[in-house]
């Protein structure tokens, strides 16, 4: 097993990075209107997953990092609602939600995961 150096080792830093990709791209269909609302937070909720994972890594206690990677659940959590209201509203389509909250779900199992390794 090979050791983790950086944050950016991390596969589930790494898929999280990839889902703030996602939700730049599919944010720019939503409605002029939603810049400063949906649209905003939906970006900031997004990076905030990989930002709190990389915070959290840099933190000399086993203890604040879980609490960091709790946050970046707690992110991602935010961010599936944001796009469960987009689809609900109308905005975006089933074929481009449905991607975005399996990735979510996957990326939080993999913070499960990786929060319980640290105990």
């Amino acid at each position: 097993m090979t050791k983790i150096k950086s944050y950016q080792d991390l596969l589930v830093w790494q898929r999280s990075m990839g889902l703030v990709e996602s939700i730049y791209s599919v944010t720019g269909q939503l409605p002029e209107d939603e810049r400063f609302g949906l649209v905003s937070q939906m970006r900031r909720a997004a990076v905030s997953a990989p930002s709190n994972i990389a915070e959290g890594f840099g933190r000399q206690a086993s203890g604040e990092y879980r609490h960091h990677l709790s946050i970046a659940r707690g992110s991602l959590l935010e961010l599936e609602t944001h796009i469960i209201v987009c689809q609900r509203l109308g905005f975006l389509k089933s074929e481009i939600t449905d991607p975005l909250l399996s990735e979510i779900t996957e990326i939080s199992k993999m913070l499960a995961t990786l929060t319980s390794r640290l105990r």
